[in-house]
C-alpha cells in the first residue's frame, strides 16, 4: 500500500485576504474557510527571494504556495510584509572590527545599522552564502542574518577580514 502524502489546496491569490489582528496574520479564503494563524515562509529565501511564498497554518502545514506573492490584494500584500519582516529579520554589516576561527567556528565582531553585535557562525561553507559576487549573506548559530550587500563598498580593513576568513 503507498500512502500518498497530502497535496495543500492551490488557491489563486486574488481568493485570498490576509490581515492582522492581535499580533497575529490571519487569512479569510473566500467563500471556504478562515485561518486564524497564518505563517508566511519562503520557499527559495536564498535562490529565489520575493517568489514563492508558503502560506502555513498553527501546525505548520502548508495551506498554499504563491508563486508571485506581489499578486496579492495590495492590503493582503502589505499584512504578509510585515509578518515577514519580523521573521526575517537581516542586520546589515557595515564595518567588520574583528574575524577569528576556531575549531570549526568563526567569531565575528560588526558593526551594523542596529548597532555593535557580537555571533558566531559554524561552517562556514554552509553558512556563508553568496548571492552574487559582490553580495554576502551570514547565518550565526542562533538563525540570525547578517548582509553585506557590497563587499565592494565596505572599507579596506573589513574587505582584508572577509578575504581571509572565506
Amino acid at each position: 500500500m503507498i500512502i500518498e502524502k497530502p497535496v495543500a489546496p492551490k488557491f489563486a491569490p486574488e481568493q485570498l485576504q490576509l490581515f492582522n489582528h492581535r499580533s497575529r496574520l490571519r487569512m479569510t479564503i473566500a467563500d471556504d474557510r478562515s485561518y486564524w494563524s497564518v505563517k508566511p515562509a519562503w520557499a527559495a529565501p536564498l535562490s529565489r527571494p520575493n517568489q514563492y511564498l508558503a502560506l502555513l497554518d498553527a501546525k505548520d502545514q502548508e495551506i498554499t504556495l504563491i508563486a508571485d506573492p506581489t499578486s496579492l490584494h495590495a492590503t493582503s500584500w502589505q499584512a504578509v510584509q510585515v509578518e515577514l519582516r519580523g521573521r526575517y529579520l537581516t542586520a546589515t554589516i557595515a564595518r567588520i572590527e574583528s574575524a577569528r576561527q576556531e575549531y570549526g567556528a568563526t567569531y565575528w565582531l560588526v558593526e551594523t545599522d542596529r548597532g555593535t553585535r557580537e555571533f558566531i557562525t559554524q561552517n562556514l561553507q554552509e553558512n556563508a552564502q553568496w548571492l552574487s559576487d559582490d553580495h554576502l549573506l551570514l547565518l550565526d548559530v542562533d538563525g540570525n542574518r547578517f548582509e553585506i550587500p557590497s563587499l565592494k563598498n565596505l572599507e579596506v580593513r573589513s574587505r582584508a577580514i572577509i578575504e581571509n576568513i572565506l
